[in-house]
């Protein structure tokens, strides 16, 4: 059964950086690509961004790419999303998530979320 914690997330101002990582455990995480997703009050589930298993590939939502940076360390087993200059409207609950397949849509694993809080 595969795993799934979050960390690193908080309280922070417009402009600064934060980055989450997501634990892996009771699978081979270089089998599984990972996504990360993110649900802001009163709002659907949206995607964030995704790689592949390798790291060798990654697809970032128009709204965070060249800020937001997704990777992983397989010997590790952690995924991180390194977020740089965040806004007020990134305030969201941040999940990882994990599939054998990688896609924006479709993951069979989710970790129980992280909270990001920015403030303006």
């Amino acid at each position: 059964q595969v795993q799934l914690v979050e960390s690193g997330g908080g309280l922070v101002q417009a402009g600064d950086s934060l980055r989450l990582s997501c634990a892996a455990s009771g699978c081979s995480f270089s089998s599984y690509a990972m996504g990360w997703f993110r649900q802001a009050p009163g709002k659907g589930r949206e995607f964030v961004a995704a790689i592949t298993r390798s790291g060798g590939g990654t697809d970032y939502a128009d709204s965070v790419k060249g800020r937001f940076t997704i990777s992983r360390d397989n010997a590790k087993n952690t995924g991180y999303l390194q977020m740089n200059s965040l806004k007020p409207e990134d305030t969201a609950i941040y999940y990882c998530a994990a599939d054998p397949l990688v896609s924006r849509h479709s993951y069979n694993y989710w970790g129980q979320g992280t909270q990001v809080t920015v403030s303006s």
